[in-house]
C-alpha cells in the first residue's frame, strides 16, 4: 500500500489549510472579545495549550466542539466557513 506522501494525501490527523483558518477565526473571535486562551479553555473544559493547539490549526475541532465555541462566542457555525468558499 503506498505512503500517504507518495500518494499526495494527507494522513487522517494531518492538519490542513482549512483547519488553520478555522483556528485563525476563533483566535479572532476570542480576541474581539477580550478573552484570554485561559479563559476560553477553561469554558470549553481543555487547557489553553489546547485553545493554542486549536488556533494554530495543529488539532483538529470536532463538529461539537465547534458548535459549542460558536454557541459561546454567540455566532453562526458558517463564520468559521466565511471565505472558504
Amino acid at each position: 500500500m503506498p505512503k500517504a506522501a507518495e500518494t499526495n494525501q494527507a494522513g487522517p490527523k494531518a492538519s490542513t489549510s482549512i483547519d488553520r483558518h478555522i483556528g485563525k477565526r476563533i483566535r479572532m473571535l476570542r480576541e474581539e472579545r477580550k478573552m484570554t486562551q485561559t479563559d476560553l479553555g477553561r469554558r470549553l473544559g481543555v487547557s489553553f495549550t489546547q485553545v493554542q493547539k486549536y488556533e494554530r490549526g495543529t488539532d483538529r475541532i470536532s463538529a461539537a466542539r465547534l458548535f459549542t465555541i460558536a454557541r459561546l462566542f454567540g455566532v453562526a457555525i458558517a463564520v468559521f466557513f466565511d471565505e472558504l468558499v
